[in-house]
């Protein structure tokens, strides 16, 4: 049997599988740098592989077009923003938080925060500049937010309504502002936002 080398070479399906994900990788950093300088209308998949280094076969390898790109893009910071908001809820929940409002709170500050770091991004998505009928998967995602609000404050309906709607306009507020404070000033607003049932109590 001959002796194992430990430097084993990999096989050749996790070679090619391994430069497939740096060739989608960089597809997607490409058409993120592209959306947002050019806008989604203006920009180009000649423009994207450009600026990947990659082929125009490689991008339909792995996208069927210029609208996968841009709706993978929004699936991935979506799922970022699903990421922080869930771990912000459960540290809140995790330090003894009962009261739902400011679970909420916590998990809109963290929603708020991502927005901010990734303002470039979230901007893209929120300019109306994106592929036909992307504002009908916007409103299919505000939805799924509201039932999970739903959740959190034990089906309140208006409640939910008011602060989801609310938070919806103020997030493209703060994405698209100077204004660092304007977070803060946000959701203390939203904060103060009860049950009627609740509102005259205390």
């Amino acid at each position: 049997m001959p002796a194992m080398s430990s430097d084993v070479e990999q096989p050749a399906t996790a070679r090619t599988s391994g430069r497939g994900a740096a060739t989608r990788s960089a597809l997607l950093k490409a058409a993120r740098d592209v959306f947002v300088s050019k806008g989604f209308a203006e920009a180009g998949v000649t423009d994207v592989v450009a600026r990947a280094d990659a082929s125009v076969g490689s991008l339909y390898h792995h996208f069927s077009g210029k609208a996968d790109l841009y709706l993978t893009l929004f699936e991935e910071w979506q799922a970022r923003q699903a990421q922080r908001t869930k771990q912000a809820a459960r540290a809140a929940r995790g330090e003894g938080e009962s009261d739902p409002m400011r679970v909420f709170i916590r998990a809109a500050r963290a929603y708020l925060d991502g927005c901010i770091e990734e303002r470039e991004l979230a901007a893209l998505f929120l300019r109306g500049d994106g592929p036909p009928g992307f504002e009908l998967v916007m409103r299919a995602r505000l939805r799924k937010w509201a039932e999970r609000n739903a959740a959190l404050f034990e089906d309140e309906g208006a409640l939910v309504v008011v602060l989801t709607g609310a938070l919806a306009a103020a997030v493209s507020e703060v994405v698209l502002s100077d204004d660092p404070g304007l977070a803060e000033d946000v959701l203390a607003i939203i904060g103060q936002i009860r049950p009627a049932a609740s509102s005259g109590g205390g």
